[in-house]
């Protein structure tokens, strides 16, 4: 089972819901063993329409963010874990499955609706979802954090890489 107290999760799967797409939500409470290493659980496979099925992790993050002097959009930053995970995984299950980074955007802000392609509400929140092959996100990524793991991508290759959710199914 997934985390269902992440809304951003639970937004993801009602959207999936909404567009009658077929999907498994994962167990994430375990990490999986493979080869004798540890590989931390995608969130979701999705069954597409297009050339390959999807292995979906989600990253829930507000848009914008930061506070009202420092305000952020399009945050993209994952763990490292989180990508070398996803890109396992997709050798593990082959050629019909492709490793998908999900960005699932809070909009907090209206006034920023606007850079919003198809927003989707739910549950009095507004949300916006758009995904990145982790393939080419690996490619173009940088190290956001050493101390933390984590990595991003600039945002010149993330509006190159990105597409609404929509595309992908």
């Amino acid at each position: 089972m997934g985390l269902r107290s992440n809304h951003y999760d639970v937004a993801f799967e009602e959207y999936l819901r909404g567009a009658r797409q077929p999907y498994v939500l994962v167990d994430e409470h375990r990490r999986a063993l493979l080869g004798g290493a540890s590989l931390k659980s995608m969130d979701f496979i999705v069954y597409s329409g297009q050339d390959r099925n999807l292995l979906v992790d989600v990253k829930g993050r507000r848009f914008p963010s930061g506070g009202l002097s420092n305000r952020h959009k399009w945050e993209n930053w994952a763990t490292q874990d989180d990508l070398d995970s996803l890109l396992e995984w997709e050798q593990v299950f082959g050629r019909d499955f492709r490793a998908l980074l999900v960005f699932a955007y809070h909009l907090v802000d209206r006034t920023s609706m606007q850079e919003i392609q198809a927003p989707f509400g739910w549950r009095g929140r507004q949300y916006a979802f758009y995904g990145v092959w982790a393939d080419e996100y690996r490619i173009a990524m940088r190290t956001r954090s050493r101390s933390w793991q984590t990595v991003s991508l600039p945002m010149a290759a993330f509006r190159r890489l990105r597409s609404p959710l929509a595309e992908f199914l």
